[in-house]
């Protein structure tokens, strides 16, 4: 699988990213197990996960099996804090204490002493941004983080935050951010991705598929086991098969149709080959569906399906 520069960094990443928020949930670890074998396999380096991901239990399952399946030193592995539950419930925190805190406990799961990507989850409103971004610091200073990013902030916060670190020497530059992006989500492209392209960030798109939709398994309801059914993402799901989702969803079928490729496959070269991503972040409930992803690096999609996709989409 092709490597690509993280930003303006010299942290080389695979094109395609190993997401893995449905770890410890979802995903038990005889599927993970799989999933991190075919990723290797197919030449795969980025895991992405989170501390908020099965509240620990992802960051738990990779520490499992890295140095079984495969050598530390052979992948990226990449996390974020800034998202945990309190007492059952969702909370943002991105102070600097319990940021550093969470990437201490991140690194006990993982079983090692740094990661190669930390990133911030979220914005955080009733934090300083130097106090966040502080943090950042300290994880690079203190070898805890080898590169440092944000994740899910808007254009204005992107560049702000951005500019911040490059303002004085010895901060820690930022090298990426994640954001969501997608044929059927592509917000990003107004400001985020601007920024990012004038201050040297790369990008990393989660939920490339818009958690399934475009591979088209709603086109004829929600199956009981789809992600869709679940209650977490029902909302999430509905809200991309009004009358412009539906026919953005038929026409990602009809391009696979006369590729003779699968619906899933022209979504994520969608995404991958978009100005300015880094890597597309592909989660899977198990290895066949990431086979599939995987099939994807040897194709390319013929600039006429990508206007016409670009077009419907706009």
């Amino acid at each position: 699988m092709q490597l690509r520069p993280l930003g303006a960094t010299g942290l080389k990443v695979s094109r395609l990213g190993l997401g893995t928020m449905t770890w410890g949930r979802a995903t038990d670890e005889h599927d993970a197990r799989d999933q991190l074998i075919a990723f290797v396999e197919a030449g795969g380096t980025l895991i992405d996960s989170a501390s908020g991901y099965a509240d620990g239990g992802a960051e738990r399952m990779i520490g499992s099996l890295l140095g079984d399946v495969v050598a530390r030193d052979d992948v990226v592995l990449a996390t974020k804090a800034g998202i945990a539950r309190h007492r059952g419930r969702r909370e943002i925190n991105a102070s600097r204490g319990h940021l550093l805190r969470s990437l201490d406990t991140s690194l006990a799961r993982l079983g090692t002493d740094h990661v190669d990507l930390w990133q911030v989850h979220v914005w955080d409103d009733t934090v300083p941004i130097e106090e966040t971004l502080g943090a950042l610091d300290t994880a690079l200073s203190t070898g805890r983080a080898a590169y440092v990013g944000i994740s899910n902030y808007t254009g204005w916060q992107t560049a702000q935050a951005a500019t911040w670190q490059r303002a004085v020497p010895g901060r820690a530059t930022l090298a990426s951010t994640q954001v969501q992006y997608s044929l059927l989500a592509r917000e990003v492209e107004y400001d985020v991705l601007p920024a990012c392209a004038a201050l040297g960030l790369g990008v990393l798109a989660w939920s490339p598929l818009a958690g399934g939709a475009l591979t088209g398994k709603y086109r004829g309801g929600t199956p009981a086991d789809s992600r869709g059914a679940q209650r977490d993402f029902t909302g999430r799901i509905e809200s991309y098969l009004d009358a412009r989702g539906r026919g953005i969803i038929e026409s990602v079928a009809r391009a696979a149709e006369g590729l003779d490729w699968h619906p899933l496959q022209v979504a994520l070269a969608w995404v991958r080959d978009r100005p300015g991503v880094t890597a597309p972040i592909l989660g899977a409930r198990n290895a066949a569906q990431l086979r599939l992803g995987l099939a994807t690096d040897g194709l390319v999609l013929p600039p006429e399906i990508v206007a016409a996709l670009d077009d419907v989409s706009a």
